[in-house]
Protein backbone atom coordinates (compact mmCIF):
# COMPACT_ATOMS: atom_id res chain seq x y z
CA UNK A 1 0.00 0.00 0.00
CA UNK A 2 1.08 3.60 -0.52
CA UNK A 3 1.73 6.12 2.24
CA UNK A 4 3.40 9.52 2.40
CA UNK A 5 6.60 9.24 4.43
CA UNK A 6 8.09 12.67 5.17
CA UNK A 7 6.39 14.00 2.06
CA UNK A 8 7.47 11.21 -0.32
CA UNK A 9 5.48 8.27 -1.64
CA UNK A 10 6.50 4.93 -0.14
CA UNK A 11 5.25 1.38 -0.52
CA UNK A 12 4.73 -0.49 2.76
CA UNK A 13 3.08 -3.76 3.69
CA UNK A 14 -0.62 -3.90 4.45
CA UNK A 15 -1.32 -3.60 8.19
CA UNK A 16 2.16 -2.34 9.10
CA UNK A 17 2.49 -0.69 12.51
CA UNK A 18 4.58 2.33 13.40
CA UNK A 19 7.00 0.02 15.25
CA UNK A 20 7.36 -2.23 12.20
CA UNK A 21 7.93 0.77 9.91
CA UNK A 22 10.69 2.09 12.16
CA UNK A 23 12.28 -1.37 12.22
CA UNK A 24 12.06 -1.59 8.41
CA UNK A 25 13.77 1.82 8.17
CA UNK A 26 16.40 0.78 10.76
CA UNK A 27 15.39 3.70 12.99
CA UNK A 28 15.73 3.51 16.77
CA UNK A 29 12.34 4.43 18.27
CA UNK A 30 13.82 6.19 21.29
CA UNK A 31 15.50 8.74 19.01
CA UNK A 32 12.47 9.88 17.01
CA UNK A 33 9.01 11.38 17.24
CA UNK A 34 6.33 10.04 14.89
CA UNK A 35 3.26 11.81 13.60
CA UNK A 36 0.50 10.07 11.63
CA UNK A 37 -1.85 12.45 9.83
CA UNK A 38 -0.44 15.31 11.92
CA UNK A 39 -1.22 13.58 15.23
CA UNK A 40 1.60 12.60 17.57
CA UNK A 41 1.90 8.87 18.23
CA UNK A 42 3.14 8.20 21.76
CA UNK A 43 6.01 5.73 22.01
CA UNK A 44 4.02 3.14 24.02
CA UNK A 45 1.52 3.05 21.10
CA UNK A 46 4.03 2.41 18.30
CA UNK A 47 3.38 -1.35 18.29
CA UNK A 48 -0.41 -0.96 18.29
CA UNK A 49 -0.76 1.96 15.84
CA UNK A 50 -1.54 0.62 12.37
CA UNK A 51 -0.73 2.71 9.33
CA UNK A 52 -3.41 2.79 6.63
CA UNK A 53 -3.40 3.39 2.89
CA UNK A 54 -2.79 7.07 2.14
CA UNK A 55 -1.67 8.01 5.67
CA UNK A 56 0.85 10.83 6.01
CA UNK A 57 3.66 9.72 8.33
CA UNK A 58 6.33 12.11 9.57
CA UNK A 59 9.39 10.82 11.39
CA UNK A 60 11.34 13.51 13.19
CA UNK A 61 14.73 12.96 14.79
CA UNK A 62 15.48 14.57 18.11
CA UNK A 63 18.61 16.70 18.13
CA UNK A 64 20.10 19.46 20.25
CA UNK A 65 18.07 22.62 19.75
CA UNK A 66 14.97 20.98 18.26
CA UNK A 67 13.92 18.37 15.74
CA UNK A 68 14.54 17.67 12.10
CA UNK A 69 12.89 15.43 9.54
CA UNK A 70 14.28 11.89 9.26
CA UNK A 71 15.79 11.31 5.81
Amino acid sequence: MQIQLNGKERDVGEGITVAQLLEELDVRPERVAVLVNQGIVKKPSYASTTIREGDAVEILTVMAGGMEEFR
